[in-house]
This record gives C-alpha cells, structure tokens and sequence, in this order.
C-alpha cells in the first residue's frame, strides 16, 4: 500500500467497524451527501445518498468479516482510491472499491462505491432449484437453445411444490408427474434451469417473500420486482433464464414484467391447460410467460399454442392467427389510478401512433365495483384451496399474505353469489369491447415501488394497481405487457409497460399485434432518446 493521505485509513476504519455492526447513522455518515453519490453492486447502480441510505435500511448487516488488504492511490488533490480485499470468517472474499473525498471540513466522505461480495452458488432470492440443467429438452425444436425458469406452484416430476412457504415445502411430496405447460416448453426443446421462487401461494403482486427475502429488480434497482411470479421473472431479467413459465391470476405475469422491463404474456384463461398448477383461485388462473424481448415471446407462443406445441388440447390455431384491428381502445376511468408521470408518458405514446392506429375513448364503469367482484371470487377460492392448511399452521405465512387470507376467510356465499353475477355482467361488457377492438392501457400505474417504501405506500400501489389488471383476469382475456414506455422514479429511470387486452383466444396475434406497435413506434422512441445537437 502507498501512503495514504492524512486521515483517509481512519475514515476508512471507521466506515468499516459500521458496516459490521450494521450502525445506519455511523454508514449515512461516511458518504457525501447530495445527489451525486453513487453505489453499485451486482444487483445494480443506486444514485443519490438518499438511495442509498433507504436501500442499506433493508439490507441489514454483511456476515463477519476482517480487512486482509488495503491498496491506496491519490487520485488528485483531496481525492482518492481504495481497492479492499475483505476476507468473511466463514470462508470467502470479497472487493471493495471505493472513492473517497475530502469535504472543505476536512472530513473523509465516501463519493462512489463497488461491492463485489463473494460469489453465490446460487440466488436463494430468486432460485429454490436450479441445475445444469434441471431437465434437457428435446434434441431439436424451436425452443432450441432457450432456457426455462418455473414458477414454483408447477409440477416438476421427482420435486416437491414449495409455493413460497417452507412449511408446505417441508410436507409436500415429490411430483409424479411434470405439468403439461412445462412438458410443452420441454417438447420444443427448451431446457428447465430450475424452480424459481414465488410470493406465498402467489397470493402478492409485490414480489416479496417472508422467508427467502426480495429478489433484486434487474431494471431498478432498490424497487420491488413484483410478483407474484417474482423469481422466475427476475431469472430473467438477470439473464440467468431466457423464458418464465408463470402464471397470472391478478396480474403476477403483467406487474413484474412491467417493473423488469420484459415482456409478459396472460394467456386466455383455460387456452393453456392448468393440469399440475397448485391452484389459488380457478376462476382466474391462466398460465403465462415472461421474456427479455419480442421474438423470443413469439416462439414461445406460436410453438405452445399451436397443433405441434401441446399435447393435451386442442388448439383453435385459426383464431389465434386472426390479424387484431388497429381500433386501440382506451378505457377512461382505469386511467385515474395511472400516477401523474405514468399517464404523460402514455398519453405521448398514443399521440406518437402512425396510421392506421386509431384511439378511441371507452367506458368500463366503476373499476372499484369491478376490482370488488375480483376480490371476492378470489377470496372465497383461495379459502377453499388453502384455509384448511392455514388453519392446521398458523403463523406460517408472511403477515401481508396472512391478512388476505384472513380477508379471504370472511367472504359468505351470499357475497360470492352477488360478486359471480357482476363479473359475467363485467365480462359481457369487456368481451363485446374487444370484440372489434384492443384495449391499451399501462399495465401498472407506475414505475416499481422502492423496497423502503411504507406498508400503507405498498398498500395502495397494489389497489391501484388491481384496478388496472383485473378486467382482463374477470373476463378471462389475454392481456401481454410490451416495456414500451418509461418514466421517472426516485430511483432513476424506470420500465413501465404498455398492456393490451385482446378478445379470447387471440393470444398468438396478440404478440404480434403488440410487437408491430413496438416496431411502428421505434423511431419515435429513438427520436425522443437521441442525443440533443447544440448550436456552437
């Protein structure tokens, strides 16, 4: 090591013995303030001391460890590098490289940071399962190549369904036989990495879990990756996994997509068969997919829902193919629950279109009383499907999931009776909407919610959240998230997805419908990307 300047092995001492004992204010303290500061690691780049400081609030502290090496470099007057090697007391290293500045006080203040931790052998935040691989696919097909991460509500032969909770885990029994939706991906030559982790019994659409932790937002980081179909939808953003195999009931396949920048497909409700799929709530389970682009989205869709794709039903191929019109439907009321920036940035998107799109403003009534009926079909199944487990261990679900549940348990068949009457009414008027038209909306009202955001901040992302999803879910439509537009967050620029509901069965044109769109508002979009010119 050179010689280091005065007082810069001290600080650097100091912020060490707080990132041991996890001393917040002591961490707060030892970067410069402002909005410059700057902190990277795998997970991603978090910008601005307020970033960071809410995103090391949630982290809790790193495993013991000790300073093996210190290499120090004046980089200017007052301004240095350090590069430290941290050894951890049960085994591994790790790096640490950090610039340091000193402040007209003279007090050392940490202006950017690298963690390069010590190497996983594998994510226990987004992975229960993963191997080299799990299963081969088929030694040709247009799957080639391509690699699956499984939600954890399928059956995989040989493998337990663990739901999200490991008190299910630890009872269930091995699987006797793989769920068609994994076996057709496997046909067509996709290998299976693993099992990836879901939010408890997919009943979440933050991407939390109680028991294994967060998985981290490939395209935000320090936000939430949503869920509930959140590890396998992270598998691929990290490019750990080229196809999720997901399933959405309120919108588990179109909110992570939207927070990760991919593309998600909701299926039409029962066009996928839901043999093998640890049900939560039947009325509105649909098989889906999530992937990092188009292309890939459309081989997955023109091979599993096609005659050759699947070996259990039989597809209406012919519909499917059917061109969609270019009458884009905008439904007015869901656009309330649409944050201020979200809906400018769409509002830019539909004034962008070309011919021979054309926008149309819509009615679909009161999405409260829509979102209402949702709730309690869903409820009232997902206590029939779960409260006897639940009942026989307490306290073995999250405290957010426990209360759903609670909710849940309280529906009565006269509820349910009076909320089965108004969705077919909401699904006679959806289904007559889309049936010379597509509806286009943002998939969620806004950029991913930070992982520090409150309980009651979270609470009412999802409600907002809900009201934008669910019309598609109660009419049993398929819906595809397209990461088309962006806006700004607290935490820097931010993926949002453009939603379209197409009418039953129409899943495969669906794709292609949204990837035109994508296509034909390309240039607008490099447009308004482009570097500004500026006259000398």
């Amino acid at each position: 090591m050179t010689d280091a300047p005065v007082g810069l092995i001290e600080a650097f001492e100091s912020y060490e013995r707080a990132v041991v004992t996890n001393d917040l204010d002591a961490l707060d303290a030892a970067f410069a303030p402002g909005a410059e500061t700057m902190r990277g690691d795998p997970d991603g780049l978090l910008v601005g001391h307020e970033t960071i400081s809410a995103f090391r609030g949630l982290r809790g502290g790193v495993a013991p460890r000790g300073i093996e090496r210190i290499e120090v470099r004046e980089l200017g007057e007052g301004v240095a590098l350090i590069m430290s090697v941290s050894r951890f007391r049960d085994g591994g290293t790790g790096l640490q490289t950090q610039v340091w500045q000193r402040s007209a006080a003279g007090r050392w203040k940490i202006t950017a940071a690298h963690v390069a931790p010590r190497p996983r052998a594998i994510d226990t935040r987004i992975w229960r399962l993963v191997g080299d691989p799990l299963r081969r696919g088929a030694a040709s097909g247009p799957l080639q190549g391509l690699r699956i991460a499984v939600k954890d509500v399928f059956a995989v032969e040989g493998f337990r369904i663990g739901a999200g909770n490991p008190a299910f885990l630890e009872e269930a029994r091995p699987e006797t036989k793989t769920a068609p939706a994994v076996t057709d991906l496997l046909r067509g030559g996709a290998a299976l990495v693993g099992i990836a982790r879901t939010d408890e019994f997919a009943y979440s659409i933050a991407g939390d879990n109680a028991h294994h932790g967060t998985p981290p937002n490939a395209a935000l980081p320090g936000a939430l990756p949503g869920g509930s179909s959140s590890g396998p939808a992270a598998a691929v953003a990290f490019g750990q996994a080229d196809i999720a195999l997901a399933t959405d009931t309120a919108g588990s396949v179109r909110v992570p997509a939207s927070y990760q920048g991919l593309w998600g497909l909701r299926t039409t409700h029962d066009l996928v068969p839901r043999q093998g799929l640890l049900p939560l709530a039947q009325s509105f389970d649909t098989v889906g997919w999530l992937s990092r682009d188009g292309g890939t989205m459309q081989r997955v869709v023109d091979w599993c829902l096609s005659y050759d794709g699947s070996e259990t039903v039989e597809r209406v191929q012919g519909e499917s193919d059917h061109e969609l019109p270019t009458r884009l439907l905008v439904p007015v009321e869901l656009l309330d629950s649409v944050d201020a920036e979200a809906r400018e940035a769409f509002e830019a998107l539909l004034a962008a279109l070309p011919a021979p799109y054309t926008v149309e403003r819509v009615s679909l009534g009161d999405p409260d009383a829509a979102l209402a009926a949702f709730r309690t079909i869903q409820g009232a199944e997902a206590w029939r499907n779960n409260g006897e487990w639940l009942a026989e261990h307490p306290g073995a679900v999250g405290d957010a999931v426990a209360e759903r549940f609670r909710i849940a348990a309280a529906v009565t068949e006269h509820g349910e009776a009076d909320a089965r009457v108004a969705a077919r009414d909401y699904r006679a008027l959806l289904t007559g909407l889309v049936a010379d038209g597509v509806l286009v909306l943002p998939a969620v009202p806004g950029a991913a919610p930070s992982r520090a955001a409150s309980q009651a901040e979270v609470d009412d992302a999802r409600t907002r959240t809900l009201r934008l999803t669910t019309p598609a879910a109660l009419a049993g439509l398929p819906a595809v998230s397209a990461p088309l537009l962006r806006v700004p967050s607290p935490l820097g620029e931010a993926p949002l997805g453009l939603s379209l509901v197409a009418r039953a069965g129409a899943d495969i044109a669906l794709v292609r419908f949204a990837r035109a769109l994508a296509d034909a508002l390309a240039p607008a979009s490099a447009a308004s990307t482009a570097p500004r010119s500026e006259t000398p």
